[in-house]
């Protein structure tokens, strides 16, 4: 068996390349123009705002996303990475939007929450989260500020989506380009595609806030992708299994043949758990090279 030693910043496997995005502005005096031209406009619609963190790259796509939602006071999601700038960005619109009501997390991914004792520090207010330290800690129809939490499983186990506003903020699970690695843990790829499923069939949101990438505006048509890809590298790997495929390269090499050598360990992560799946259905031949993790939770 392989063993891999996972890195802190792994986030994403792509199944496109990102597509070009518009630039950010300031944040400007009504806390509205972070973004450009119609996604703003849209946004605004909502009253909500993306401030997107200068912390792009292969694993992080154009930067982790912040979101602010309302105002007098306004909720935040995510409130990042521990950077100057994304701080002083983020510390403008607040005040811009009237103060901080509370800060959510939809899981506990260093680029996602390392941001949040500085903001606290700044602006008191509650912390709500799926584990750790927190003043309400999320679970299934959970409620906090304008949100309501939706156990989203898989990427993380402490994973959830905040619905609110006509709008679903789907951190790591749902990404605005490409796919989400699922963690090794047991039980991760089914609970993923039951939470996916479960989102699919709400009527409360229009709109796909993301962890990482842009906006999606038809949020079912991505939702229903991303239960199509993931039914679909299940059956490439029944099929490979089926061939007589049997060793984690075979299996990487027919199933994820286009992920490039750097993110290997996010496929073979990902590969774990389709494998345990396969098994809790019982449907798993004899003799397959297993992946072996020094932690099953990335």
């Amino acid at each position: 068996m392989q063993s891999f030693r996972p890195s802190g910043q792994l986030l994403s496997l792509r199944m496109t390349e990102p597509h070009a995005e518009n630039p950010e502005a300031e944040t400007g005096a009504n806390g509205d123009s972070a973004e450009a031209g119609s996604e703003a406009d849209l946004l605004l619609h909502y009253d909500i705002l993306r401030v997107r963190a200068p912390n792009p790259g292969l694993l992080t796509l154009s930067g982790t996303n912040t979101w602010l939602v309302g105002r007098g006071p306004t909720w935040v999601v995510d409130p990042g990475p521990l950077l100057d700038e994304h701080l002083k960005r983020l510390s403008a619109a607040i005040e811009a939007r009237g103060g901080l009501g509370g800060v959510a997390l939809t899981h506990d991914h260093h680029d996602h929450t390392e941001a949040v004792g500085a903001l606290l520090e700044r602006y008191p207010a509650p912390l709500a989260a799926g584990r750790g330290a927190a003043d309400v800690r999320l679970g299934e129809h959970v409620r906090f500020g304008p949100f309501e939490a939706v156990a989203t499983p898989g990427h993380a186990a402490d994973h959830f989506a905040l619905v609110g506003d006509g709008a679903c903020f789907t951190g790591d699970a749902v990404l605005g380009e490409g796919s989400v690695f699922i963690s090794p843990y047991r039980g991760a790829m089914a609970g993923y595609l039951l939470a996916l499923t479960r989102l699919r069939i709400r009527e409360d949101f229009n709109v796909l806030c993301p962890g990482h990438g842009p906006p999606v505006w038809d949020a079912q048509a991505k939702l229903e992708e991303y239960v199509a890809h993931r039914l679909d590298r299940e059956h490439g790997l029944i099929v490979a299994l089926s061939e007589g495929r049997r060793t984690i390269q075979e299996l990487l090499d027919a199933v994820w043949p286009e992920v490039p050598e750097q993110l290997r360990p996010l496929a073979t992560a990902t590969l774990a758990a389709h494998l345990d799946k396969l098994e809790e259905e019982q449907i798993l031949p004899d003799g397959v090279e297993r992946p072996r993790f020094e932690r099953t939770e990335w």
